[in-house]
């Protein structure tokens, strides 16, 4: 066996942001836990999945487009763009395709920040905000949140000299709450022209209240915005990872600049082509979604227990105690939910929504847990 000697501290080679982040840690795959448990059966509420599966159109095209798995990809995403473009009326030329949106959030960070400026965003914000930010060595100004949401005061009060870039995301992860039309409105009128605003939209589809503000309505007065957007989410294309998103052409153009070429598979962009056209399927996930919601929320009443109103595919349950001993037992249970200390939520678990027997067999091992005395530990 050859030995390979590692002549130099290669830590110290990797840039300061990389050497003081930690990988993101995903939600529990299935398989581990049936592994490390031998368990036949198990419920995963942990990463706000659509629980009907892939769209039929979109596993058909997907599976088509796999003939031509040894050609390499449209660089370009022709279709999809044409296709995109037609639903919500803007130009081809204003989209940037991603490998699902984080790839679109990491490309934004990459163009526009460096050691010498900095990007704000909200406490209890999507954690790869932070990531993107400190891997390019740019500084995080990170503004106390308000009612677990967004203070858009603060975030406008929050830009210095030195900001590129804010980053927004509506509704939040992992919080689920949203901001309404006017303040965003509001918020946009303050912030300098030469700073990006990111309006992080993955779960846009099932924000189903009035005043919601469709982010891309704001292009046309603010060419300092980036809307992004994902199949993951409501359009059941998590695994396939893809995402995008709209901006000016003149930003577009210049995240395409950093883009890696064929970051997006044949079948990843015939599946979300497909998809599109399957409004029974989009509908279908957002009854499913809003039931599930309801479900959940009227067991956490009946539990006793508090939670952060949602409007995304998912709610935060606070939980009396430590969540993480919660969190270990539901997986003995067969359950895997997301616990969020890392968000610096340390008593809450963020939960999916799923199919009603899905959501039932977590309330049901929930209460259990609470009639064993685990809730009170």
């Amino acid at each position: 066996m050859r030995v390979i000697r590692v002549a130099c501290d290669v830590f110290a080679l990797a840039n300061v942001g990389v050497q003081g982040l930690h990988p993101y840690q995903p939600g529990k795959p299935i398989e581990e836990l049936q592994r490390e448990l031998g368990l036949d059966s198990v419920v995963k509420l942990a990463s706000n999945e659509n629980p009907l599966g892939p769209s039929p159109l979109a596993m058909a095209a997907a599976q088509t487009a796999l003939k031509q798995s040894h050609l390499y990809p449209d660089a370009s995403g022709f279709e999809l763009k044409k296709k995109l473009a037609a639903k919500l009326a803007v130009h081809e030329n204003q989209f940037t395709l991603g490998n699902g949106s984080n790839d679109v959030l990491d490309l934004i960070a990459r163009t526009f920040l460096s050691a010498g400026s900095s990007a704000v965003f909200s406490q209890y914000a999507f954690i790869v905000y932070p990531i993107a930010v400190q891997a390019v060595g740019a500084r995080a100004i990170v503004t106390p949140a308000k009612n677990w949401g967004h203070d858009l005061d603060a975030m406008a009060a929050a830009i210095e000299a030195d900001t590129k870039v804010v980053f927004i995301a509506n509704p939040n992860n992992p919080t689920g709450n949203y901001l309404g039309r006017e303040a965003l409105s509001a918020f946009l009128a303050k912030v300098p022209e030469h700073v990006i605003v990111v309006l992080d939209e993955a779960y846009v589809e099932f924000a189903g209240v009035d005043d919601f503000p469709n982010g891309l309505t704001f292009l046309g007065d603010y060419p300092n915005i980036i809307v992004t957007r994902t199949f993951s989410k409501a359009y059941g294309l998590a695994g396939l990872r893809i995402g995008y998103g709209v901006s000016s052409p003149q930003i577009a153009d210049l995240l395409n600049r950093v883009r890696a070429p064929f970051n997006v598979s044949i079948p990843a962009m015939s599946a979300a082509v497909a998809v599109l056209d399957d409004q029974d399927y989009l509908t279908r996930s957002q009854q499913v979604n809003s039931a599930g919601m309801l479900q959940l929320c009227s067991g956490f009443d009946a539990l006793g227990l508090a939670y952060i109103p949602s409007v995304g595919n998912f709610v935060a349950v606070e939980l009396p105690c430590d969540a993480m001993p919660v969190y270990q037992a539901l997986l003995k249970e067969g359950v895997i939910v997301r616990p969020v200390g890392v968000y610096q939520m340390p008593k809450h678990l963020r939960v999916s929504i799923g199919l009603e027997h899905e959501n039932a067999r977590f309330l049901c091992a929930l209460q259990k847990l609470k009639s064993e005395g685990v809730l009170d530990q």
